[in-house]
């Protein structure tokens, strides 16, 4: 694929950088005249941009760390030159949330109500990076069993591995599953049943998705749960695990919300 859309020498324009950016521009844009409702200007929602990406940020990277801690811990230099790879969604999903909730209820919002919104913009920012992540190479699937379709990376500055050979296009389906979540989150806009369903809707259904396409990731030195041995090696990755702990609590939450839709 293609990791430097643009190399002018002095500039480098990286896909994912480029995906990512794109994908905050449209959320931005989608959140504007939805805060300018419950009066937040240009200034607040850019600042809650930003203690979003502070999470990010955060969670990513230290979920990447705790992966490996030993490896990282001594190796400290490479994540900073190499600071743009090596975050791990859920990392960014499970400490943004709480940042959120305080800056909502700092804000005097209503957290449900506005993590409905920031579902729609995570979704947007999460499905463009998929195809960041499609482009640069990184989050690839396995080589493909024969008989079996896949994309093949020849650019030797893609970080797919092994070039050259058909891999499972992981990041396409996860960025069709993402971007899918939203178009149906925004659907649901006037006609959810209670407020947070959106946001649970976009973190059950990735969660789905996500247990899925694991088995065809190529990522298998992130590692897996064993709980020292009771489970066969090899049989639920860190991701999986932690895609069934989503599951679960989004529908607990979901069903309690809907139980108690005209309390809270």
């Amino acid at each position: 694929m293609y990791p430097v859309l643009v190399d002018l020498g002095f500039i480098k324009l990286y896909a994912y950088g480029f995906m990512i950016m794109l994908g905050m521009f449209l959320g931005f844009f989608y959140l504007k005249p939805v805060g300018a409702r419950y009066g937040l200007n240009a200034d607040k929602v850019s600042e809650l941009f930003l203690w979003s990406m502070v999470g990010v940020i955060v969670g990513g990277k230290l979920f990447y760390i705790l992966e490996d801690p030993a490896y990282h811990l001594s190796n400290l230099g490479d994540l900073f030159r190499n600071f743009g790879q090596g975050f791990v969604f859920y990392g960014s999903f499970l400490c943004t949330i709480p940042i959120l909730i305080w800056w909502f209820k700092k804000h005097k919002l209503d957290i449900w109500n506005m993590m409905d919104h920031l579902g729609i913009v995570g979704g947007l920012v999460h499905g463009f990076g998929k195809i960041g992540c499609l482009l640069a190479g990184c989050c690839h699937g396995k080589v493909c069993a024969e008989g079996d379709w896949g994309i093949v990376f020849s650019n030797p500055k893609s970080m797919a591995v092994p070039l050259g050979k058909a891999l499972y296009p992981t990041q396409l389906w996860d960025a069709i599953l993402v971007l899918g979540i939203v178009l149906l989150m925004y659907a649901m806009r006037n006609k959810k049943l209670f407020n947070g369903q959106m946001f649970l809707t976009y973190g059950a259904f990735y969660a789905i998705g996500r247990f899925i396409t694991e088995k065809y990731r190529g990522d298998e030195s992130r590692g897996f749960v064993t709980f020292g041995g009771i489970l066969p090696d090899k049989w639920i990755s860190h991701s999986q695990f932690i895609a069934i702990g989503i599951l679960l609590i989004c529908t607990i939450v979901a069903l309690w919300r809907y139980k108690n839709r005209r309390l809270v």
